[in-house]
């Protein structure tokens, strides 16, 4: 069985090397290239059409599990897993809404865009060996101009509606997503926004039942 993984912003598929999914096989979304003002919305189906079949299992983590909201939204065959992610914009923190007022974003050169990710290694709970070295690569490989649209595209999104088809596994020490604020399914103690590397073998676990009881009841 195929799992098609759409990874966090600025990320790649090593964010998730430490998953392992009994009896599936990994396929790893590449990102394209957006399109000018092209809205998160959008940018979803695109990469749907382009990678993911209309009966498909994603996991996306982060701005991937938005992403995988949208394509859920549309294509009711389609299991969306969600890790470290949110389902709709009222599940972010009120801060966030800030940068629709005062953009300051736009305005952040490359280097100063790795610099402030670098120096937010503790927040996202890169603090053990794995996630450190991991969260570096993010940085140093990261595409600053697709961040800056994501960013963009992050703020403007507009999405209210939870797709039943949608499932969040959300951590309770989340810095950059609190978990109060989330409407989770199912959480993983002490779980920071890089779970995926700190606690791969009970997420993997996890994603197996859920796969198993969807299936099953299916």
């Amino acid at each position: 069985m195929k799992i098609f993984y759409i990874s966090g912003l600025g990320a790649d598929e090593t964010v998730f090397q430490f998953l392992s999914i009994k009896d599936t096989m990994p396929v790893f979304i590449p990102w394209l290239k957006p399109f000018q003002n092209e809205s998160l919305e959008d940018y979803a189906i695109r990469l749907k059409e382009n990678y993911i079949p209309d009966k498909a299992i994603i996991i996306g983590m982060s701005f991937g599990g938005m992403l995988a909201t949208e394509i859920a939204k549309k294509y009711p065959g389609i299991l969306s897993i969600l890790i470290s992610s949110v389902k709709t914009k009222d599940e972010f923190p009120q801060i966030y809404n800030v940068g629709k007022y005062l953009p300051l974003y736009k305005y952040v050169s490359p280097g100063m865009q790795k610099w402030i990710m670098h120096h937010l290694s503790g927040f996202f709970g890169a603090h053990q060996k794995p996630a450190k070295e991991i969260y570096q690569k993010i940085i140093m490989h990261s595409d600053t101009a697709f961040n800056s649209w994501a960013f963009d595209s992050i703020i403007k999104w507009k999405n209210h509606f939870e797709p039943i088809n949608s499932i969040n596994i959300h951590g309770t020490a989340d810095k950059i997503i609190p978990h109060k604020k989330v409407h989770w399914d199912y959480e993983i103690k002490g779980g920071s926004h890089l779970m995926v590397i700190n606690q791969a073998d009970e997420i993997s676990a996890l994603i197996h039942q859920i796969i198993f009881d969807h299936y099953k009841d299916a």
